[in-house]
This record gives structure tokens, C-alpha cells and sequence, in this order.
């Protein structure tokens, strides 16, 4: 198999190990995949996430080492293919990307990544499901159809709609789908240049930006309330279609629609980059939409303005407790 991801930070991973287990297919992914040493780690439930498909069902291969090691035997094997294998199918759909095994693993697996590239390579090899694009544009939906929220309203009212839902999308019918806010977040004026304070630029991501707004507002109040000068993401047009909200591309990228995720993370890139070449702090709400900022793009072959971008961002939570701990934030 030939890469879809930019796994050359791997290049050198294992090598000069004899014991690194490197897959004989795959280039410098199956070297990524070799990072795990087979601790097991992830297979205890002490503190921490990792892994939270393992908790739930007591199954090792779906913890992180379990998909390890289906991913080398997919790799190993003659066709080398990852997408023929229903066994690492289910593990794959069942790992939720939430990046707890690039914390908490000794080698810091990161399978989120790895899924991707394996969902990139599934959505090559086979005709991507309708399911998949639904929820994969969902952005471009809420920004450019808006009524759609409507249909979610009706499937939460009535159980033959979601029954259906259920029946075409696989959307479980047994829990009421999210719904957009009435109103999605509208930036504040911009306050006059402060001689003091900090200046920060607040990524609103997709979620909030459409269905909790106030979380966006509140975050501004917090940080104007602690002495920071706050530049919303929001408040820039981006050179390509300048009406539609800035968006990190995470709902492209959990479903392995890379060059769909490139494109938005360009367009992110293009607003973000001035701000960090100033040094300015990119402070994220939601962690799957900064960590796409911070880890993912570094992946998506972007150049120096991922990496610059990367070393800014900073999920709120962590912009507070730094400051605190600098005696910066009143």
C-alpha cells in the first residue's frame, strides 16, 4: 500500500531495532504502527482514557495494541491491504480518535492518525458511503442549508422518522439527534486596541459556532474578563468562500476524506498563520477541532505553515491553567 498521510516523521522509527516488528508493507505508516511495544498497557483500566473501547467491552483487540497488532497482520500479509480484513474493520469503527493513546501510551501511539490514514485507504479502495459524506460535509450542510435542522427536529419528534434514519443512515433511533442553535454565533465588535493585555485569537470550530454559541461567548467574557485582547476567527474572511465559517476539516478527517480536509485546513491555514507568525496564542474550545489544528495538519503534507500554526495552539482549558501558573491571568 502506498500512503495517503505524511508519515516521514516516522522515518527513522525502529529502525536499528531488531525487535521493532516493522510490517513488511506500507513505507513509513507501518513504521507508526510498529511505535507499539506490546506493553499492554492499554489493555488495564487504571487512570486514564486509554483505551475506551477496552473498558466497555473487556475485548483486547480493541484496545490500542489489539488494533496493533490486526493492523500488522493486514500489513504482513500478501496483499499487504488494510481494507479486506472484517476483523480489523470492526476494531477501526469502534476506535474513537480520541488521542488518549498518543498521551497515555509509553510509545505514544497515535491511533486517531492511523485511523484516518486506514479510513483514507477504505474510502480509495471502495466507493465512500453515503453515510460517511453525509457526515462528513455536515459544515457545509449547516452553513448552506440551514433547514436541514428542521428534519432533526422532525426525526426527534417522530419515531417513524428516525426509525427510517436508522433503517437508510444507521443513525440509532433509540436517542434524539443534536439540533442546531436558532441563531449561530455572530461575532462581537471588536474591542478598541487595549495598550495592555495579551493578545489572543479564539478558533470558533464548527460545533460551536452552530450549535453552542454561548459557549463561544462565554469563553470571550473569560478571557476579556482576564486582561486578554480577544481576536475571533470568525471575525476574518478567508479568501475562498468568504461567507462560510472558518472549519478545521475534523469532520473530513474522521471519516478519511483527506483531500477534502487539506482543502479546509489550507483555507484555515490562510487566517491562522499571520496570527501565529506574531506570536500570538490560538486558543481552541473544542479538542478534537484544535487537535486537528495542532497534530493532523502536520500530516497533511502542509509545509512550514502547519508547523508555525501548530506551535500556537492551545486548547482553552490549557491557555488557563498556563496563565495562572505565570500569574499572567487576573
Amino acid at each position: 500500500m502506498k500512503p495517503i498521510l505524511d508519515w516521514s516523521s516516522y522515518k527513522d522509527a525502529g529502525m536499528g531495532d531488531a525487535y521493532a516488528d516493522i510490517p513488511k508493507k506500507g513505507e513509513e505508516f507501518a513504521k507508526a504502527v510498529a511505535v507499539c511495544i506490546n506493553s499492554r498497557q492499554c489493555e488495564s483500566k487504571g487512570k486514564g482514557v486509554m483505551c475506551p473501547s477496552y473498558r466497555v467491552t473487556d475485548n483486547p483487540l480493541l484496545s490500542t495494541g489489539g488494533r496493533v497488532r490486526l493492523l500488522k497482520a493486514a500489513l504482513n500479509s500478501g496483499s499487504g491491504s488494510l481494507t479486506d480484513n472484517p476483523e480489523l474493520d470492526e476494531a477501526m469503527a469502534l476506535c474513537l480518535g480520541c488521542k488518549g493513546c498518543k498521551r497515555e501510551c509509553e510509545n505514544s501511539v497515535d491511533m486517531a492518525q492511523i485511523k484516518i490514514e486506514y479510513l483514507a485507504q477504505c474510502n480509495a479502495a471502495r466507493d465512500t458511503p453515503l453515510r460517511t459524506r453525509l457526515f462528513a460535509h455536515t459544515p457545509r450542510w449547516l452553513h448552506r442549508m440551514p433547514w436541514l435542522s428542521n428534519l432533526v427536529i422532525l426525526a426527534n419528534r417522530h419515531r417513524w422518522l428516525a426509525w427510517l434514519g436508522e433503517r437508510l443512515l444507521g443513525v440509532t433511533a433509540s436517542r434524539p439527534l443534536p439540533v442546531a442553535a436558532e441563531t449561530p454565533f455572530t461575532p462581537p465588535q471588536m474591542a478598541e486596541e487595549k495598550s495592555e493585555g495579551m493578545e489572543v485569537v479564539l478558533f470558533i470550530d464548527t460545533f460551536s459556532h452552530h450549535y453552542v454559541p454561548e459557549i463561544a461567548h462565554a469563553a470571550i467574557e473569560v478571557l476579556e474578563a482576564g486582561g486578554c485582547r480577544v481576536i475571533v476567527s470568525s471575525n476574518e474572511e478567508p479568501a475562498e468562500e468568504p461567507d462560510r465559517p472558518l472549519c478545521c476539516g475534523r469532520s473530513y478527517l474522521a471519516h478519511g476524506m483527506v483531500d477534502e480536509a487539506r482543502a479546509e485546513a489550507r483555507r484555515t491555514l490562510e487566517r491562522l498563520l499571520p496570527h501565529a507568525e506574531a506570536g500570538r496564542t490560538i486558543v481552541g474550545l473544542e479538542p478534537a477541532c484544535l487537535l486537528a489544528i495542532r497534530d493532523d495538519y502536520l500530516a497533511l503534507g502542509l509545509g512550514e505553515a502547519a508547523e508555525v500554526v501548530s506551535r500556537q495552539a492551545i486548547l482553552f482549558e490549557e491557555f488557563i491553567v498556563r496563565e495562572l501558573k505565570a500569574k499572567r491571568f487576573a
